[in-house]
């Protein structure tokens, strides 16, 4: 920024020692060989404000595509950050859920805990009961069993007893076997609830992880945006203060074209000056009109602007030829005019054609032009969005409208 405002201080410093107030009959005064002099003296203050200002259309132009390139990458970046976004809440709900089937395992987990010491409860009852008939049956002996057939009082009794001895022992046996059943049922179900358990808690921590790792992801991308958002600004402040150094460029142009044309105008005064009547086409045979004279939205900038001529939308390199006869006293790159001619027809009255192609400017400062000579060819040089002729018509350096001048 210090380097365009010193751009700024020069050229403001060049406009004052350029445009020094010099009185008509001094310009008269002076001899032809002094006007020579001053017009060589001018045309070089015009080169040299002329390569300042490429270099500042040059920085323009950087600035405007480091916008472009940072603009996309944040358009970029937001799909991304949306993205994120996106999976993070997948993830999220993905957590919730296993959170709720843990939970479910834990649970699960805690009631196969207690079904399985009731069952090893019951296994440790029945082995108890079991251990102590055997007991029994160790101290008593197998008399003891014995009595208790021997003691019926009939067959039937006794057959009964019987049966119901070996109900008994049948029945302690199977329950017993039951039990054990029961208990392995419990401990392999238990085993296996741990392990989908110790699954659910290793997925729950990758999610876990998963979901981190977005976060920082998401957060890094937001740390981006705002470092483009705030390059952004600064390209934004820069290009604005480019525009008003454009501006003074092209004030400084019609400064110092007026002070060639003021001497050529002294040089020239007897070679047929402008009296009137209508000027010739610049651009002949199919003539398109893209852009009129007046209020208009600019192309590239998008803001509203006076547009000072007429644009006329042609091929690259179609013949431009000079609307009357008169001097040329600009034929260089300047600003957003681009490869640009201005033309002095006497009288106060200039034309200017802009955005013409690289290599062709066809007159240099300075020469005889004849009307409807061919002077240059369309391009697309300077703040254009496409080949096309741009025609001012000047009255006094005071932009007019063309259309009354070509009808």
């Amino acid at each position: 920024m210090k380097k365009i405002s010193a751009f700024i201080i020069a050229v403001t410093i060049l406009a004052v020692f350029v445009l020094q107030p010099s009185g008509g009959s001094e310009v008269k005064a002076a001899s032809l060989s002094q006007i020579e002099k001053d017009i060589k003296a001018a045309n070089q203050q015009i080169k040299e404000a002329e390569r300042k200002a490429a270099n500042a259309a040059k920085d323009a132009k950087n600035a405007e595509a480091q916008k472009l390139t940072i603009s996309s990458k944040k358009e970029t970046l937001q799909s991304e950050i949306s993205a994120l976004n996106k999976e993070i809440d997948k993830v999220a709900i993905a957590l919730t859920k296993k959170q709720g089937e843990k939970k479910a395992k834990q649970e699960e987990l805690v009631q196969t805990g207690v079904e399985l010491e009731e069952a090893i409860i019951r296994v440790e009852e029945r082995e108890a009961l079991l251990e102590t008939r055997m007991r029994m049956m160790y101290s008593n002996g197998f008399v003891s069993y014995m009595d208790v057939l021997f003691s019926a009082t009939s067959f039937t009794d006794f057959l009964d007893r019987f049966d119901a001895l070996q109900t008994i022992l049948s029945s302690d046996r199977d329950i017993l076997t039951a039990h054990k059943k029961d208990q392995a049922l419990v401990e392999e179900k238990k085993a296996d609830i741990e392990e989908q358990y110790a699954e659910l808690e290793a997925l729950y921590h990758e999610l876990e992880l998963q979901q981190a790792d977005l976060v920082k992801k998401e957060a890094d991308k937001e740390v981006l945006v705002a470092s483009y958002n705030e390059n952004l600004t600064q390209l934004s402040e820069t290009l604005e203060m480019l525009e008003v150094i454009s501006e003074e460029q092209e004030k400084l142009l019609v400064q110092l074209a007026a002070k060639v044309s003021k001497l050529n105008a002294e040089k020239n005064r007897i070679k047929n000056p402008y009296t009137g009547g209508k000027l010739g086409m610049p651009i002949q045979g199919k003539i398109r009109v893209t852009s009129s004279f007046g209020t208009r939205t600019h192309p590239i900038t998008g803001k509203k602007h006076t547009h000072t001529g007429i644009d006329f939308g042609a091929p690259q390199g179609t013949a431009i030829y000079a609307a009357e006869s008169g001097v040329v006293i600009v034929s260089q790159l300047w600003s957003g005019y681009g490869n640009c001619i201005i033309i002095d027809h006497g009288n106060g009255l200039w034309t200017l054609y802009g955005h013409i192609r690289n290599g062709g400017l066809l007159v240099d400062v300075g020469d005889q032009i004849k009307k409807g000579q061919k002077i240059a060819e369309v391009g697309s040089t300077g703040n254009s969005t496409g080949p096309h002729l741009h025609f001012e018509v000047r009255k006094n350096e005071v932009p007019v409208n063309p259309s009354g001048y070509l009808k």
